[in-house]
């Protein structure tokens, strides 16, 4: 039987070097841990399933990160409830990595629309277009919301250095 393969690397190493990146999305877009492993699993049994070709690694990191976005999307309309922010202790330990005050752990708890590209700018370090490409929205739009995310960053954490 002949393996996929996915810009150079087979299934088994993509989920390996893409799993923490596809659940701190998914995580920060639904804030809740079940969801997140549902849409986690949902996203690369669909690059299995689908087989798209990809121009390089950059492709198919960007490709992952749409369809777990994509998967969010879904699981918030099918299940139409609203999210809640007053559990933060539902981040997983890979999120935990020295204690809670590390920045994907801090970014949970920012409004979800700020949350999202706060993450794929600082953590996942995209430029703003390429967020805007991710996320389906205006370049000017993700502007607008890291601008908004970094004013409720500073005024919960305080901090001039955060640009």
């Amino acid at each position: 039987m002949v393996q996929k393969s996915y810009a150079g690397l087979g299934y088994d190493e993509v989920v390996r070097k893409y799993a923490k990146t596809v659940a701190s999305a998914c995580l920060m877009k639904l804030n809740n841990w079940a969801d997140a492993e549902d849409c986690f699993q949902n996203t690369f049994l669909k690059l299995y399933t689908s087989s798209p070709a990809f121009e390089n690694e950059s492709h198919l990191k960007a490709w992952l990160i749409r369809v777990a976005v994509n998967e969010c999307k879904n699981t918030l309309r099918t299940r139409g409830r609203t999210l809640s922010l007053d559990s933060a202790a539902n981040i997983p330990v890979f999120m935990k990595e020295a204690d809670s005050d590390t920045p994907p752990a801090l970014l949970m708890k920012l409004k979800p629309k700020h949350r999202e590209v706060m993450y794929l700018y600082y953590c996942e370090q995209y430029k703003v277009a390429e967020i805007a490409r991710i996320l389906g929205k205006n370049e000017n739009t993700v502007k607008t919301l890291l601008r908004r995310g970094r004013e409720e960053f500073k005024k919960r954490y305080g901090g001039d250095d955060l640009e």
